[in-house]
């Protein structure tokens, strides 16, 4: 149960760093997200 509760966590940590990766630098900074911060931001999604 563990790992497929990991793996999910990676899946949605993926899906969602691939979605704000889609976005251009303007977009990103209307929404106050510099691209540096995109990976914290998947994983913190994941949880």
């Amino acid at each position: 149960m563990r790992f497929a509760n990991a793996l999910r966590a990676f899946r949605k940590a993926r899906e969602t760093a691939t979605e704000l990766n889609r976005l251009s630098n303007r977009e990103l900074a209307d929404l106050g997200i510099a691209r540096a911060d995109i990976p914290a931001l998947a994983r913190q999604a994941s949880r």
